[in-house]
């Protein structure tokens, strides 16, 4: 091979690494938003599509005349680590009321390729008059509207609503605010990412899952996803796998894009988590082989080690959040009760209350949103959900222990050096 030929060749795989990557970060890229990398996943759309259906089992839809690229990412456990958030300046995590009107407003969307928002929000208020379960709309009142306002910047930030003329925000303080939008309706259908149609989802399903209708988890994206695990679980079923009578080579197929998944969705991952049918697929001389492929292939560094094992990114593409990272107060806090946890864990919940209350005392310039009655423990709980998201602590019961990645962020204090006389 000449050196031109050898020069394009490993250009080809950096492109399509790269590409790889900033799926991972961002599963829907538009062409409106990002056209440097829409172009090179259009380009190399191709082998893009075998890469993540071969390692992962998700699909891949690129769009070249409608400008955007949908990775369809199925998780092997719902869960509800990774929330939508508001994209106000709270960038609070959607709560039942949200998640219900922004399917509300996905389904009335699709209707016409033009709408304005007060004639979504009268289509919303018709649609879950008629929903035995959905609790009334009404606009009338300011926190439905913000709720419903937060529902359509999310729908405006995935490019399946543009706003043509006005602004959506105008509507929380105004019913009759006039915004017009244009309706992207085929972006509007791939925002859903279950192998499963809503539709088809067994009613019993649903109504064992949660006999109380709405009462239950309002506001709380963990009691939400408790409330909601069955339905969750049947939308994200895979025929291919062969369901409850695999057979061997449907079994393999599990294993390997079920691990995968969790290599590139999760931060770290460690081998006692893992089901049995992974850990033997992990150990297997295949098993291995195709990891370190589907490393090298995406541009990772696969760290394997006896506790589990670690993708590294190391330009941060495929990644939606950093640690260390001083973007946020809690994240400062995780990095400086971390130490804590690794050289004199595992503590208790009140001891992580009292550093975190200290860390207060000792900056009362910093943290302002905690410098109150009560901010040490919200504080501390707050920075055990970063360390836990990022699976460097776990919590069981009272007690904080730091898992072995945790180890990586250990204050080396030096070693005091005598000098001769």
């Amino acid at each position: 091979m000449s050196s031109l030929a050898n020069q394009l060749v490993r250009a080809e795989k950096e492109e399509i690494a790269r590409a790889i990557r900033t799926l991972l970060g961002r599963p829907l890229v538009s062409l409106h938003d990002d056209p440097a990398a829409f172009d090179l996943i259009r380009k190399r759309r191709q082998p893009l599509i075998q890469w993540f259906d071969y390692f992962c089992g998700w699909r891949l839809v690129v769009e070249p005349r409608q400008g955007y690229a949908r990775l369809v990412k199925v998780g092997s456990e719902p869960g509800a680590s990774r929330p939508a958030r508001r994209r106000r300046t709270t960038r609070a995590p959607f709560d039942r009321r949200r998640y219900t009107l922004l399917c509300l407003c996905a389904a009335e969307l699709l209707t016409s390729p033009v709408t304005t928002i007060g004639m979504l929000a009268q289509r919303v208020v018709q649609a879950a008059a008629v929903e035995a379960d959905v609790p009334a709309f009404d606009p009338v009142r300011s926190d439905e509207r913000a709720a419903f306002v937060d529902a359509v910047k999310l729908l405006e930030h995935y490019g399946a609503v543009t706003a043509m003329d006005g602004a959506t925000d105008s509507y929380l303080d105004d019913e009759d605010a006039k915004v017009l939008y244009r309706v992207d309706t085929t972006r509007v259908i791939r925002l859903l990412a279950a192998p499963v149609p809503p539709s088809r989802v067994a009613a019993d399903v649903q109504s064992a899952e949660d006999p109380e209708g709405d009462a239950e988890g309002i506001g709380d994206p963990e009691g939400d996803m408790r409330g909601s695990s069955g339905v969750l679980r049947a939308l994200t079923v895979e025929a291919r796998y062969g369901g409850d009578e695999p057979t061997e080579t449907q079994r393999n197929l599990q294993a390997r894009h079920s691990l995968i998944r969790r290599l590139l969705d999760d931060p770290v991952v460690y081998r006692d988590e893992l089901t049995p049918a992974q850990s033997a697929y992990a150990a297997s001389l295949t098993g291995r082989q195709i990891l370190r492929r589907a490393a090298e292939e995406a541009g990772f560094v696969l760290e394997e080690r006896a506790e589990g094992f670690l993708l590294i990114d190391g330009d941060a593409v495929a990644t939606d959040t950093k640690f260390p990272d001083d973007g946020s107060h809690a994240k400062v806090a995780a990095l400086l009760m971390l130490d804590l946890l690794v050289t004199s864990g595992p503590v208790t919940v009140a001891r992580l209350d009292t550093e975190a209350a200290g860390l207060l005392r000792r900056f009362p310039q910093w943290a302002k949103a905690y410098q109150s009655d009560g901010g040490g423990p919200r504080l501390a709980a707050d920075a055990l959900e970063v360390l836990t998201l990022f699976g460097l602590a776990r919590r069981s019961g009272d007690r904080v222990t730091a898992l072995p990645a945790a180890a990586r962020y250990r204050v080396d204090r030096g070693v005091a050096v005598q000098e001769d006389s």
